[in-house]
Order: structure tokens, then sequence, then C-alpha cells
């Protein structure tokens, strides 16, 4: 039987620690590649000479020649400039969009079939770059910002209530920024609701951190931005896929009736397996919910715009 392939563009601290996680799981071979000569062969190296302690047995190819990307299952393009102190993800946009469609054209040159994984911010934006670069199907273009997210609002949840993560249960809807739309009242531990172990001002806080969670993490390193739990989160999705495990996930995701967004990528529940994302989730949204999407979809929107303009 062919193994399986994955290939992560951009090697980096996101892409590196990608690699880790995959290997883990031991889902598939496993390419890294970066422009910068060396640097993704010394990680792919260092990541193999692992494998004895780790107990995974993939294979790593590390370059900066897109052939060796070929026939990849999936790609996650972790590739761009990371935030740093004082920077909204906005401010990427001009850079990133670049690199991008850069990335994007040489990736489905060698892998026409494969699934997208988009991880490069700002994320929703991103994601709306490589399917417009790839004209890809719809349901093979994805980020992976909504896992992300949701990974982050758990975990202050949890933190809150000193329970193990593994009983809380949440979703979070809309594009990845300041205005995402975390969902208190689809959110259970342990099936028990949030509102009867917390009260309104309690919930408030985790869902403003949650909205703040990646400055956060600026602020505190100082020279880049999160990558344990942003990795953690492609490789979750890649797992959903490769295994056909048919996960409900949020992912930044096409939607056109769906919420009617009338055409957008942004955050939304769905169902992921071996297709890509098979199926979005819609939520019957109160008025207030309804209205904090709408507001964080119309972002996305503006973003779209500046985009298509660049593009």
């Amino acid at each position: 039987m062919t193994r399986k392939k994955i290939s992560i563009i951009g090697a980096g601290n996101v892409g590196a620690t990608c690699a880790h996680w995959l290997a883990q799981k031991e889902l598939a071979d496993i390419v890294l590649l970066d422009i910068i000569e060396g640097m993704p062969a010394g990680k792919a190296l260092d990541l193999a000479e692992a494998s004895p302690i780790g107990r995974y047995d993939v294979s790593f190819t590390g370059t900066s020649d897109y052939q060796d990307t070929a026939h990849s299952d999936i790609v996650i393009i972790t590739s761009g400039l990371p935030r740093k102190p004082g920077m909204s993800r906005d401010d990427l946009l001009k850079s990133n969009v670049k690199i991008v469609s850069d990335v994007t054209r040489q990736v489905i040159t060698y892998s026409p079939d494969t699934i997208l994984i988009l991880v490069s911010n700002p994320l929703d934006a991103m994601t709306y770059t490589a399917a417009r670069i790839s004209n890809f199907p719809k349901n093979r273009v994805m980020g992976m910002a909504g896992t992300l997210d949701t990974a982050r609002y758990r975990t202050f949840i949890a933190q809150a209530l000193n329970v193990s993560i593994n009983d809380v249960s949440a979703l979070l809807l809309g594009g990845h920024g300041d205005d995402m739309v975390p969902l208190p009242r689809y959110t259970t531990i342990s099936g028990i609701p949030l509102k009867e172990l917390l009260d309104q001002r309690q919930i408030e806080v985790i869902v403003d951190r949650t909205r703040k969670g990646g400055i956060e993490i600026v602020n505190l390193l100082k020279t880049g931005s999160a990558y344990y739990a942003p990795a953690a989160a492609a490789a979750e999705m890649a797992e959903a896929i490769l295994k056909d495990k048919r996960r409900i996930l949020p992912c930044c995701a096409w939607c056109d009736m769906e919420y009617n967004t009338g055409g957008c990528f942004v955050g939304v529940p769905v169902i992921l397996g071996a297709g890509g994302i098979e199926k979005v989730i819609e939520l019957d949204l109160n008025l207030q919910e309804k209205q904090l999407f709408d507001a964080s979809i119309d972002h996305v929107r503006e973003l779209v715009k500046k985009v298509d303009a660049l593009l």
C-alpha cells in the first residue's frame, strides 16, 4: 500500500512543529519545504533522528524544491510573515497575499489533486487567496483557524472550572480575528451547559480572552507568534481527512447559501472527512449571535476586497 504524503510549506516554528505533531500520529510521510537553503533539510533530519525515541515510522524530506512535494495528499501552507507586538493579523495582508499566491501556484503544479489547509495570516483572506489561485473545488481548500480558536476557548474554560479539557465541548464562528464569535450557548462540560457552571461575567471574560488569544501570545513572546497550538490544529484537521474520521470541527470554509454569507470563507462547523469539507453545518443562531457573526463576516469581506485588488 502506498504511504500517504503531507507537504508542509514553510519550515519555521509552525511548519516544523506541525511536522512533529503529524509524525507522532504516524499519518503520512512528511515533506518540509522552505526557501532558506539547508534549514528544512536540517529540521527534517532532526525529526527523523527523534523517531527511534518517539517511536514513529514515517519518512522526512527537507527541501527547497517543489518537485519533492509532488503527489501530496494534503498540503499545509504556513508560509508568511508572523505577527509581532503592535501588529494585527490584517497588517500582514499585502506581504502574505504575494507569498501565499506564489506558494499555491507552485503547489498545484505538482499536486493538482491535493487538499489545501491554510495556516498563514490573515487566515480567512489567505484561504480565499489560495482558493482563487488554485481554482480548486471549495471542499478542497480550508483554513485551520476555527479549530485553533475553539481549542483556546476550551482551554480557558477548563482552567476556569479546574476540570479536564477532555470534558469541554465548544463551538466558535466567524473570522480569525478580534471579532470571532465564541458560542457559550453551544458550549457544554460533560453535557452540562456552560451557563450552569459559570456566571455571565466569567463567561464574558473567557470570550474576550479567546478573541485576543493570539495577540496575548505575541505580546509575551515579543519576537514571533504562537506555533504549538496552530500546528496542532492543522494536524488534527489532516488526521480527520486522511483517516476519513468525519469529525465535526470548526474550520475556515466556503459558505454561500449557508448563514446567508453570499460567498465567503469564514469559520463555521463542518464535517471533515476524506473529501475534505464534506458538509457545512448551519446552526440556528439567536439575534445576538447572528449580529456578531454578520459583523465578523463584514470584516472578512473587507479583507477579501483588498486581496482582490492585490491579485
